[in-house]
């Protein structure tokens, strides 16, 4: 009985906290596989200046949220090393095996993109377009959808 009870906690929590990422599932599908972003390319700019990324305005509330959900995790590159995750193959690879018992290292990958975007903003890019972002989430949403209920993404 206490088994069943912690569990049904633990869920209750990761819905509180991935839950509301959720919404941006649809769009992280629409936009797999390409860029987020273009370069500023306002009048008058002359052809030495410095460009500059412009995020699409999903992508950077996407980002936003997340940041400040309890889903970041700080000390990523400690899963990263310790799960020898190297590439992006690696990283599809766990996202596709993880369950419950694995909802660190879905925390870990998605804290990398997120945390690290904010040095190199490339990073928020490559995570939709390498699909990391939206596998991801739809993991950690079947985890939740398997031990809970139907969660509605609407």
């Amino acid at each position: 009985m206490e088994d069943l009870e912690y569990r049904q906690q633990l869920v209750r929590d990761y819905m509180k906290s991935a839950g509301p990422l959720f919404r941006y599932i649809p769009w992280l599908e629409k936009n797999a596989g390409s860029a987020s972003s273009s370069n500023f390319k306002g009048q008058d700019i002359e052809e030495n200046s410095i460009t500059f990324p412009v995020y699409d305005s999903m992508l950077m509330t996407f980002v936003r949220e997340a940041s400040e959900c309890s889903l970041m995790d700080r000390n990523y590159p400690y899963i990263y090393t310790r799960n020898h995750i190297k590439t992006h193959d690696d990283e599809r690879r766990l996202i596709d095996h993880a369950t419950i018992t694995e909802w660190g290292i879905l925390s870990g990958i998605l804290s990398k993109y997120i945390l690290e975007g904010r040095q190199k903003g490339y990073m928020w890019n490559l995570a939709v377009k390498e699909r990391i972002f939206l596998l991801t989430l739809k993991k950690m949403k079947l985890i939740l959808e398997y031990w809970d209920k139907p969660v509605d993404i609407g």
